[in-house]
């Protein structure tokens, strides 16, 4: 298992680090458009009071990866826990933290599962087009994912993201922000970019989620593996005690019955 997990680690890693730049430019051109829009000309865009939040938690399939599964349901009941005021619906992505959901009594609003098997940028676009939807037609008012943000083989940091509504860019103090002059009106960009920036976030985030699970597999494994040689260690060295006791009783025993002839 460590060796599979290895082998599909690697193309994770390439899929993850070709993904990163276009996600992270694509973000900064909508954060900045938007920070320079003086009216939202998207629904993607409109800010209003939250009072009902999609929770979008992003679990593996399949277990054995260590705290990888765990450490993201924690994360989730502690999100839920913090915004009591909140009506909070949660949408699986991952059997695990569908079937963990389901025995906690959790409000479970969709799930999927076996994304991972083969992911492609169509899984991205239906999910992305679930989220677009829910928020347009006010059935929520944000939508926030947790996932497991890859960072290296041996370290992955559990992220929570606000995907919707899509934030403007808030400068820091001496910075200057890039502007755009629009070829075509704001309204007419918003429609075909927001979207496709929602899109790319969600399959971001399945990509890294990926490649963290692959990178827990297999430190999971190798330390399995690592306690199996230890534990095996131990338990020859006890047998050759044994052994070496049970030899010794018997020399004893031997020599004993010989003095005692004599």
């Amino acid at each position: 298992m460590k060796v599979v997990a290895a082998s599909r680690l690697r193309r994770a890693q390439e899929r993850i680090f070709g993904a990163r730049p276009y996600a992270r430019e694509m973000m900064a051109l909508m954060e900045s458009v938007a920070a320079h829009t003086p009216e939202p000309y998207h629904p993607l865009l409109e800010q209003r009071p939250v009072k009902k939040t999609l929770l979008v938690v992003v679990t593996a399939d399949r277990g054995l990866c260590g705290a990888f599964n765990a450490n993201l349901i924690r994360a989730a009941e502690s999100y839920v826990g913090q915004h009591p005021d909140l009506d909070v619906s949660l949408l699986a992505l991952g059997r695990k933290g569908r079937d963990a959901f389901r025995r906690r009594g959790m409000n479970l609003a969709g799930e999927r599962v076996n994304l991972f098997r083969n992911l492609d940028f169509s899984h991205a676009q239906e999910i992305a087009r679930e989220l677009t939807e829910s928020y347009t037609r006010r059935s929520v008012d944000a939508v926030d994912v947790i996932y497991n943000e890859f960072k290296s083989i041996l370290t992955q940091r559990v992220r929570i993201e606000r995907f919707l509504p899509i934030a403007p860019l808030r400068s820091q103090a001496g910075e200057l922000m890039v502007d755009y002059i629009y070829e075509q009106p704001p309204r007419e960009l918003f429609r075909a970019l927001a979207p496709r920036y929602v899109e790319i976030e969600v399959y971001r985030t399945l990509l890294e989620s990926q490649a963290a699970e692959h990178a827990a597999r297999m430190t999971a494994m190798d330390a399995a593996t690592n306690n199996a040689d230890e534990l095996i260690d131990s338990l020859t060295l006890t047998l050759n005690r044994l052994r070496q006791a049970a030899i010794t009783k018997e020399i004893i025993e031997v020599v004993s019955g010989a003095d005692a002839l004599r």
